[in-house]
């Protein structure tokens, strides 16, 4: 029985993707649920599985080539998977007379039918990919995530069929997650009034904690207590004093949001991605935590969904992370503000008419001046500086 393969159904917010990869070819075979093709969006990559067991008839999309909501874009025959196949793994454990002579580099070609698929067609070597699957595994995640590290070392390596006197150089199409992000900030710059505004904040109180509590608070709640949370909770404390910080342009209107969801960017292999947390002022630190630690988990990934990074009010960035001392973030639109962390460094400071050394973070704070006056944007920004300063502010809400 001849049966469709068609595109996910695409939310409103996507209108088409692109056929990043057949993981299956004409002739060959699949079991249900695995996966067939993957098809990248604007926002995500999504996954086609197969609804049965079954062999690849027809393919009608070729990878590049773009595909709407619900689009076929192949055919396959019902039926079983073929024997050999569906005990190829069983098969290898038999054949191996003892664990002990299986090797290091043995070890990581245990893997699924669809990660030996990918290491064939792209002729890797399974010992050069570093497995994160239980048991020394090879997962999807980890062979994409090689191959894209890969590619990206050779748009400088490789010799491009173009020179420019005797200097290589190398054309390659840009991403659509590269090509939205491009289109996104383009239009932030041309139809916001984007200023930025600084301030700088003593970390000490927050290390201090993090010092003394830290290892009870991963103990209890199986989270490591970071620096986002504290600044997660802060950001949504200061929204409810300054709504205006939480709205947003819609024509001529102004939408005040009776909520915080707050976005939390994420850098990628594929670029930058900004999970929500939703409904973040009706959570806890370590809900927060842990929201933090599975988005992040899931971008690196690419297992992000599209409801996942849909909405935010605010947006936090930290830049610090890659050693950033100072930069203005540019607006997540249609937010109204994006609050930027940067690096931490030991720095002298007046303090009570002594001079101190004190780990200090430089904060800066992008807004929509069409929105937001200078005012509104100072006395957010050191609502914040304040609440982490003094930790205490947090649990009183003050």
């Amino acid at each position: 029985m001849s049966i469709e393969i068609k595109s996910p159904t695409f939310p409103e917010s996507v209108a088409d993707g692109t056929i990043a990869n057949w993981l299956k070819k004409e002739g060959e075979s699949v079991a249900q649920d695995e996966v067939i093709a993957e098809i990248e969006t604007d926002k995500v990559v999504l996954e086609v599985l197969a609804q049965s067991d079954g062999v690849i008839s027809k393919i009608l999309k070729s990878e590049g080539e773009t595909v709407i909501s619900s689009e076929v874009i192949g055919e396959y025959e019902e039926g079983d998977v073929p024997v050999d196949e569906k005990q190829e793994e069983p098969q290898e454990k038999d054949t191996v007379k003892s664990e002990s002579i299986v090797s290091p580099k043995e070890e990581k070609k245990k893997s699924g039918p669809a990660v030996k698929k990918i290491l064939a067609e792209k002729n890797l070597d399974p010992s050069e990919v570093k497995p994160s699957g239980k048991g020394n595994r090879l997962t999807k995640a980890d062979v994409i995530n090689h191959i894209a590290a890969k590619d990206n070392e050779s748009v400088v390596e490789k010799v491009s069929d173009h020179q420019v006197g005797d200097r290589p150089q190398k054309r390659v199409p840009m991403s659509r997650l590269r090509s939205t992000i491009a289109d996104r900030l383009v239009s932030v710059k041309q139809n916001t009034a984007m200023l930025t505004t600084f301030n700088e904040v003593d970390m000490l109180p927050i290390k201090e904690l993090r010092s003394k509590y830290g290892a009870e608070f991963e103990k209890e709640h199986e989270v490591k207590l970071g620096f986002m949370g504290f600044f997660v909770i802060a950001a949504v404390q200061a929204l409810k004093k300054f709504p205006v910080v939480n709205a947003s342009i819609d024509g001529s209107d102004i939408v005040y949001h009776g909520f915080q969801d707050i976005g939390v960017a994420v850098s990628t292999e594929r670029g930058l991605v900004v999970p929500v947390i939703k409904d973040a002022d009706t959570k806890s630190l370590p809900e927060i935590e842990k929201s933090i630690l599975e988005y992040s988990e899931k971008a690196r990934n690419g297992k992000l969904s599209i409801d996942e990074m849909q909405g935010g009010t605010f947006t936090i960035s930290n830049g610090g992370v890659f050693g950033s001392l100072l930069s203005t973030p540019i607006l997540n639109a249609p937010q109204t503000a994006i609050l930027g962390m940067h690096s931490i460094q030991d720095r002298p400071v007046a303090i009570n008419g002594e001079v101190c050394v004190r780990p200090m973070m430089y904060l800066a704070m992008s807004y929509d001046h069409r929105l937001l006056d200078g005012r509104e944007a100072v006395t957010f920004l050191v609502s914040i500086k304040e609440q982490l300063e003094s930790p205490e502010r947090l649990l009183l809400n003050l």
